[in-house]
């Protein structure tokens, strides 16, 4: 089974990455009954009653601002670290792909970085800006909202340890400014004041000159691809790791790597993966995860908590 560093709290980057100069900003989008498969790392769930993908901040403010105020509303980036079960999504989902993609060098250790824009994106760009302190979020999948949102790491490394500032949006289409000591911040957990949504941030950075940023980003990309299965229909990692250990490691040991529920596998590269062999349905998806927890509990008295975020109605 190798030792702890076999285990550790690794990412996906979704597969194709987002890249900042592709984006099409020609029209909003609005439409309904949208199958979220398509948006979803995991290829697979039901379909959201409205998808909404604005061309930029001000179509987004003004949407927020127009939706009923009781109207259920998900956010989306990458659609990684989420299963939308196939009875589908009542309300509305925003995809925030198109709408926040502005990353800003706003000084010699600082950045501004919009929700939309992915985690690896902004890890590779902070070296080249000549900074150290985000490469590890090279392997966070998704987009930078959604790992202010969970507290997303990976490496060892948190992503509320580099955040200096964040700007919210809030269901009035008001835009609030907010620092750190105004959320309660845990593992995977982040307690967020009133109804409001991540739209940016600011990090604080280091100046790093001697190219040792460039290689730990090297270092670190090489381990992930090196012990994660890259290119496959996952979520990224399924469960958090419990106090002193990693999930992987407990469910390696209790004999699950391989275990199918349909279309759906427990991944023999790294047992915190859960992959799409190309007809899991969502609900294939949950019930391996939960058959993962009740046998993991079984045998090693711990229960698995899930990191991934499960959305939407039953089939």
């Amino acid at each position: 089974m190798g030792n702890g560093s076999d285990y550790m709290d690794l990412k996906l980057d979704p597969d194709p990455e987002l890249e900042l100069d592709n984006i099409s900003r020609e029209t909003n989008v609005l439409r309904h009954n949208e199958p979220m498969a398509k948006h979803c790392t995991w290829r697979t769930g039901g379909a959201a009653d409205q998808f909404f993908e604005p061309t930029d901040l001000n179509a987004l403010v003004e949407f927020v601002a127009g939706l009923p105020s009781a109207e259920p509303v998900l956010w989306l980036g990458l659609g990684s670290n989420l299963l939308v079960r196939d009875g589908g999504i009542r309300g509305t989902v925003i995809s925030t792909g198109k709408a926040l993609t502005g990353l800003t060098l706003v000084d010699e250790t600082t950045m501004r970085i919009e929700a939309g824009v992915a985690c690896g994106l902004i890890a590779r760009r902070s070296v080249q800006h000549g900074c150290s302190g985000a490469e590890f979020l090279a392997g966070v999948p998704g987009t930078l909202g959604g790992a202010l949102a969970m507290n997303a790491g990976a490496f060892g490394y948190e992503t509320w340890d580099i955040v200096k500032s964040v700007e919210m949006l809030d269901r009035r289409g008001k835009r609030n400014l907010r620092g750190p000591e105004e959320f309660q911040v845990g593992y995977r957990e982040v307690v967020a004041p009133g109804d409001e949504w991540f739209i940016a941030a600011t990090l604080s950075l280091q100046r790093e000159a001697s190219g040792t940023a460039a290689e730990n980003l090297k270092s670190l990309m090489a381990k992930r691809n090196a012990s994660q299965p890259v290119g496959q229909a996952s979520s990224g990692s399924v469960f958090r790791n419990p106090v002193g250990d990693f999930a992987a490691r407990l469910i390696d040991s209790a004999g699950l790597k391989g275990l199918e529920r349909g279309g759906a596998r427990i991944s023999n590269k790294h047992a915190n993966f859960i992959i799409n062999e190309g007809g899991a349905s969502a609900t294939d998806i949950e019930a391996l995860i939960s058959l993962v927890v009740t046998i993991v509990e079984e045998k090693h008295g711990i229960t698995l908590i899930p990191e991934v975020r499960i959305v939407g109605a039953p089939a």
